[in-house]
């Protein structure tokens, strides 16, 4: 990463929200220092969050980019414990791992670490996560801090090591060894195969 990529990543919120319309602060930044995207892409960092890759870039101030958000107060993600099937996803979806619990357990945000990034809410397949105002009237920086963009940052880092995305699939089908074993489920497969069990108990449940 260059200087002035890696100075663009330092003055950006870290909420890893994909908002920008890239995968994460680093991917943006690096496209900013490289003058592929411009510098008004990041709801989080609000207007104020534009002065400053305004100044670091030298390009002219923009007014933050309405296609990609608005700047708003900090949301923060609550679970409702009674529609939680502990599935899983949303903790693979949370990128400052923020959210803990276990595979059909009830789950629960963390709200110190929470960076009101969205990315568990359409991962939800119960609709049991709530966004809530966490910074009253404050936006952008105003309702940010430097260390909590440290601290998100560190999380995503860890996160990113602990879970990095799977290697591309090869295009080049394999050898045939004369003796192929059976058929496997993909992944896809088997999460919704377990997201429907999920539903089923709770509808029991919620009958009993």
């Amino acid at each position: 990463m260059s200087t002035l990529a890696q100075r663009v990543l330092d003055a950006l919120p870290q909420t890893q929200c994909t908002r920008c319309g890239y995968p994460d602060c680093a991917a943006y930044a690096q496209a900013v220092a490289q003058e592929q995207a411009p510098i008004n892409r990041c709801p989080p960092g609000g207007a104020q969050g534009v002065d400053r890759l305004a100044r670091l870039t030298g390009r002219p101030p923009l007014p933050l980019d309405a296609a990609h958000g608005l700047e708003a107060p900090r949301l923060m993600a609550f679970i409702d414990e009674d529609w939680c099937i502990g599935c899983t996803l949303c903790l693979k979806a949370c990128p400052v791992d923020a959210i803990i619990g276990s595979n059909k357990a009830m789950h629960t945000v963390l709200e110190a670490h929470c960076t009101g990034c969205e990315l568990c809410i359409p991962a939800c397949p119960v609709d049991c996560i709530r966004l809530e105002n966490a910074s009253g009237l404050q936006t952008g920086w105003a309702a940010w801090s430097a260390a909590q963009a440290a601290d998100a940052r560190q999380r995503y880092a860890r996160h990113v090591q602990r879970d990095p995305e799977p290697p591309a699939q090869s295009e080049q089908p394999a050898a045939s060894t004369g003796s192929e074993p059976p058929d496997q489920p993909s992944p896809d497969a088997a999460r919704q195969a377990i997201v429907q069990a999920a539903l089923a108990r709770a509808r029991a449940r919620r009958a009993n």
